[in-house]
């Protein structure tokens, strides 16, 4: 967690927001992205001039050209930075906190920004203790059945050693969900509730059978 927050009132309120469907941050995951767009690429400038802060959010309604923001979303500080010789940025987001959208507000920039409320996700802030009601063997049990069905792969030992928060929160963020489902992943209060969550989806999937398709590896 970068040093000063520790609050909610730590954060900025006023924040960019990057809306991207399928694509979720959540505390201390990390999210790579490829940036592309000028006016993305605007974003990130003024980014690495402040704080690093930039708010990810999936669309929600509204129209292709501007499409709605869902309500709630995850605030990530750039913590790698790099530029390819084409012009893109290679950054890494990590998870701060999430937040809900207060209100979107009129700006000159060629990116969204929005007030955001952190008031709601205090504890996002500190890293949560592993609760002995979290079933590994069970949530193993699951992933196997999800990854077997989609044909996936991850590192198992990687997998089986990492802690609670590690292991949730990265499957939440990386496995191929419908953005709604992301969505809900994302919004679940705590991390037993996301656990309990992510484990029924893949249970789910696992059971319909899963989507055909060559092998794919999450390494």
């Amino acid at each position: 967690m970068p040093q000063g927050y520790v609050r909610a009132l730590d954060l900025p309120q006023v924040i960019p927001v990057f809306p991207l469907a399928g694509a979720v941050v959540l505390p201390r995951g990390q999210l790579p992205l490829n940036i592309f767009e000028p006016r993305y690429l605007n974003m990130v400038d003024d980014a690495m001039a402040g704080d690093r802060i930039i708010g990810m959010v999936q669309p929600h309604g509204g129209s292709a050209t501007l499409p709605g923001l869902s309500p709630v979303g995850c605030a990530g500080r750039i913590t790698s930075f790099a530029e390819t010789s084409d012009g893109r940025y290679l950054i890494t987001l990590t998870g701060v906190s999430r937040f809900r959208i207060a209100a979107e507000l009129p700006v000159k920039t060629p990116y969204r920004q929005v007030r955001a409320s952190f008031d709601a996700y205090d504890a996002d802030l500190i890293a949560p203790l592993e609760t002995a009601e979290f079933d590994r063997e069970a949530f193993l049990d699951a992933l196997r059945g999800y990854l077997t069905n989609r044909s996936l792969d991850i590192d198992w030992d990687t997998a089986e050693g990492a802690p609670m928060e590690a292991l949730v929160n990265s499957l939440a963020m990386a496995l191929p969900f419908e953005p709604t489902e992301k969505q809900a992943l994302l919004e679940c209060l705590t991390l037993s509730d996301r656990a309990d969550a992510l484990n029924a989806l893949m249970r789910i999937d696992a059971a319909d059978g899963g989507e055909d398709g060559p092998p794919h590896s999450m390494q």
